[in-house]
């Protein structure tokens, strides 16, 4: 049996200010420690990785770093998408704490609710990368992983055979 938590990055002063009121990300990682040492395979969503706040080098690395040694099995990343009401409110937060990234949000999601495929792959391979540094493996999308089955039964003993005595 498995289990998945989110954990889209590790930056304390990034968490206050964006997701304020949730779980801090070290609070997140205990939990998953404390499942995978019950002996619960843990998945990790990274999400959302926030583009120019969380997508470095640097914070992919510390965040996958902190996945693997909290004991996650597996990791896989999602960029940040902006449905609506959440675009709005995200854009006054950005707007207020980053107005340097405005322009680059517009650019990114200017189709609709998603980053283009183009940043996702990149991003999902930057991930990829640090994951299998840390030991982690990572379902494909659109990968499934099979339920474990049952060992099969042992066969049956073989009937007692009477020996004769002549």
């Amino acid at each position: 049996m498995g289990v998945s938590f989110s954990v889209g990055f590790v930056d304390e002063r990034l968490w206050r200010s964006v997701e304020p009121g949730t779980p801090s990300p070290r609070r997140r990682l205990d939990a998953v420690r404390r499942f995978a040492d019950a002996g619960f395979e843990v998945g990790v969503l990274m999400a959302p990785i926030l583009p120019g706040l969380s997508d470095s080098d640097e914070s992919i690395e510390a965040t996958v770093a902190a996945i693997a040694a909290a004991g996650a099995a597996s990791v896989t990343p999602l960029a940040l998408h902006l449905r609506p009401g959440a675009r709005e409110w995200y854009a006054r937060w950005l707007g207020r704490e980053h107005p340097q990234l405005v322009p680059r949000y517009r650019e990114l999601f200017r189709a609709g609710a998603y980053a283009p495929q183009s940043y996702q792959r990149e991003l999902t391979a930057r991930v990829r990368i640090a994951a299998r540094r840390h030991g982690l493996i990572r379902a494909e999308a659109g990968e499934h992983r099979a339920a474990p089955q049952p060992a099969p039964a042992p066969a049956p003993a073989p009937a007692p055979e009477q020996l004769s005595l002549l």
